[in-house]
């Protein structure tokens, strides 16, 4: 099968600089897949290290936001390890989350290395399985099954929230001060859909989402967007694109590294909203009631994201076959 060569950025005859990263994997799908399954593994040892670390400094009678904690207050909002008035009753939760996140970068890690040194540095080379994750830029339905892979994922990663709040423990809910399990989520789609559109609660707000103020249509949501992700997903992973979407869509490398990264800026930036201003998944007892540093967080990685996203449009643009 001969691979497609559409992006020579950084190429000097027929080597390709280090200093590029994953660009010099463009054509070469196991050991992009390597990089990307390693990429997770930092991700899963961030979270576990950063995790343990707060662990082993929490002072339990002074409240989360006061201590500059991370993902304390994260797992507390999850229901782990509080009771009544959000007082911390357990740390052990965060202590057994941390390490599990730890076992999972080791895993991810060893796969990582695993397509960087071991596997087929093309897929379509290394058998009937890992032929199915191969790719080639000019093959619009095989990229079209590798995103519907991922939304698969990330509709299930909606679902264990759902089933977190509904039948494991529940989640806190600043309303009574205390956990308790989602029995009864609101799926009505005229409201959870009106969010998109500003209207909550009566009325109209320049919120949007983040002015949810019940853990019933927060829920509610997720069962919508868990369930949307997976259709669409299996969508993806059974229909080629349309010829339409084809022509509109430039599907090249920088191209799908700049939909990402748009993604990722559009979620910082309605993540700036609800940590600034909504208390329902932010509780106070976690967060305090000055967000500024938290907002101001999510807005500068939303503009590093968006930068990205603007650089590798342009770049997918030139690219452009």
């Amino acid at each position: 099968m001969t691979i497609a060569n559409i992006n020579d950025f950084g190429r000097d005859g027929n080597n390709v600089k280090w200093w590029l990263g994953n660009a010099r994997l463009t054509d070469l799908s196991g050991r992009l897949l390597g990089a990307h399954v390693a990429h997770a593994g930092l991700i899963m040892f961030w979270a576990g290290a950063t995790t343990i670390s707060e662990v082993s400094r929490f002072v339990p009678n002074t409240p989360m936001y006061e201590q500059n904690l991370t993902l304390l207050p994260h797992l507390a909002t999850l229901g782990w390890g509080v009771g009544a008035g959000g007082a911390v009753i357990d740390t052990y939760p965060y202590f057994a989350i941390g390490i599990l996140h730890l076992v999972a970068s080791a895993v991810l890690g060893a796969g990582g290395l695993f397509h960087v040194f071991r596997g087929p540095a093309i897929l379509h080379n290394g058998g009937e399985l890992g032929a199915l994750f191969h790719y080639e830029w000019n093959d619009a339905k095989k990229l079209g099954f590798i995103l519907g892979s991922h939304l698969i994922v990330l509709g299930l990663g909606a679902f264990l929230l759902v089933l977190k709040a509904m039948k494991f423990g529940g989640i806190y809910d600043i309303a009574i001060d205390d956990i308790r399990l989602i029995t009864n989520p609101n799926l009505n789609p005229a409201t959870i859909f009106g969010y998109l559109f500003g209207f909550a609660n009566g009325g109209w707000t320049i919120l949007g989402m983040a002015a949810v103020n019940n853990l019933e249509d927060v829920i509610g949501g997720h069962i919508w967007i868990g369930a949307m992700l997976i259709a669409g997903g299996v969508w993806h992973t059974r229909v080629e694109p349309f010829p339409w979407a084809k022509r509109l869509l430039i599907i090249n490398a920088d191209a799908l590294l700049a939909y990402s990264l748009g993604g990722l800026a559009f979620m910082a930036f309605v993540s700036c909203a609800f940590a600034g201003y909504n208390t329902t998944v932010y509780p106070v007892e976690f967060y305090g009631i000055d967000r500024l540093g938290l907002t101001n967080a999510q807005f500068f990685l939303g503009i590093t994201a968006l930068a990205g996203h603007i650089w590798h449009a342009s770049r997918a643009r030139l690219n452009r076959n």
